[in-house]
């Protein structure tokens, strides 16, 4: 164990199930990171193909998933592998792996009883393939505490991104989440409805893509007002935070009961799906932080040029102060990797032994050290 190390390797496989992002991370004794190399790899088929079944009940669920389990540790090590000969560094340099693994079930509530999440993969394994100690269920020990285990990544961002402004953190990953970072400090945070997963979900059913590229046919259709309307009627929009969400609530039975016996055109749901991830997210700001005055933007949801262009000009008509929306990139920090910076921010704190979560994000009863640590 080389806890000396400031280096780190965070692991992210998020909602969207689009593949792997991998970062090394230096961390400064007060948790600022800095990104020293990163690299992504799409999931092969049949592990995506997996991962996706696991999402919902199905037979012999306990084989299927600890093969997975298994696959995906196994990926992670290849990239781990790679990162490590871009970068010209050894395992022994590296303090410790924080991976995320694949959500698979996530049913937070305040009964302890009835709460759980579960990420799927095999962590021994890869400490044992990658010779570097491994730290991972982040969630668990939050949900333990009485909190939903998610969001994670505003302790993160509070670290990382806040300043003399009203900031707010938009993630646009499959679920959209958003951090609230007030000038007084108060760190909020909040799942605030669904990023890409709706939008994928549709254009693989009907164009037969994994996602929309730049949003061009979303772009091509019209918002329909009563099926945007219908669909923000939905108890998790009006729900008080703190709150998390997931493929539980979200997935195309949810769509196609919002779509009901109407006949639609397919372009102008998808439309609509992009103005309900923007209109979710600046309705919650304006409910709970309406004096923001910069909206950093991060996640896969910021390659799509048209949820961009709608997030600016619904800001415009929803707020009566400009509302200054731009990329994480513009604070240095590339949009895609922030969640897999997270998690080495994340395994430096289980190292450290400081507590990473908010309860004032997540409701837990108090801060908490999280992570298990599998050594190498």
């Amino acid at each position: 164990m080389h806890t000396s190390s400031s280096l780190y390797i965070g692991m992210m496989s998020g909602t969207s199930l689009d593949g792997i992002d991998a970062v090394l991370a230096e961390l400064g004794p007060d948790g600022q990171t800095q990104l020293r190399g990163a690299v992504s790899a799409p999931f092969a088929p049949p592990l995506r193909d997996a991962l996706l079944a696991l999402q919902t009940p199905g037979e012999n669920e306990i084989h299927r998933e600890h093969l997975a389990a298994n696959a995906l540790a196994m990926a992670y090590a290849d990239l781990v592998k790679q990162l490590l000969a871009d970068s010209k560094r050894q395992p022994s340099e590296i303090s410790a792996i924080g991976a995320h693994g694949q959500t698979i079930r996530h049913q937070a509530g305040s009964n302890n009883a009835l709460a759980y999440t579960h990420q799927t993969l095999n962590p021994a394994l890869l400490a044992e393939l990658t010779g570097i100690d491994v730290i991972a269920d982040f969630r668990s020990r939050d949900l333990a505490a009485g909190g939903h285990g998610a969001p994670l990544v505003p302790a993160f961002h509070a670290q990382q991104f806040a300043s003399d402004k009203n900031i707010a953190v938009l993630n646009l990953g499959g679920i959209a989440n958003l951090t609230l970072l007030p000038q007084n400090g108060d760190v909020t945070g909040f799942d605030c409805g669904p990023g890409n997963m709706l939008m994928d979900t549709w254009v693989a059913k009907h164009q037969g893509h994994a996602f929309d590229q730049d949003g061009a046919w979303a772009a091509q259709g019209a918002v329909n007002n009563s099926l945007l309307e219908r669909m923000l009627a939905d108890p998790f929009f009006t729900k008080a935070p703190p709150k998390s969400t997931g493929r539980d609530d979200f997935h195309l039975q949810w769509l196609e009961k919002q779509l009901g016996n109407n006949t639609y055109k397919t372009e102008d749901v998808q439309a609509t799906l992009l103005r309900l991830t923007v209109t979710a997210a600046l309705q919650s700001i304006q409910a709970y932080a309406p004096q923001t005055e910069v909206l950093i933007v991060c996640g896969g949801g910021v390659r799509n040029t048209a949820l961009l262009n709608s997030l600016r000009e619904q800001a415009q008509a929803m707020f009566k102060h400009t509302l200054e929306i731009r990329s994480s990139e513009a604070n240095g920090v590339d949009p895609q990797l922030v969640e897999a910076l997270a998690f080495a921010w994340l395994a430096w704190a289980h190292k450290t032994k400081r507590p990473a979560n908010l309860p004032a994000v997540t409701g837990a009863s108090g801060p908490r050290i999280l992570g298990a640590c599998y050594p190498a």
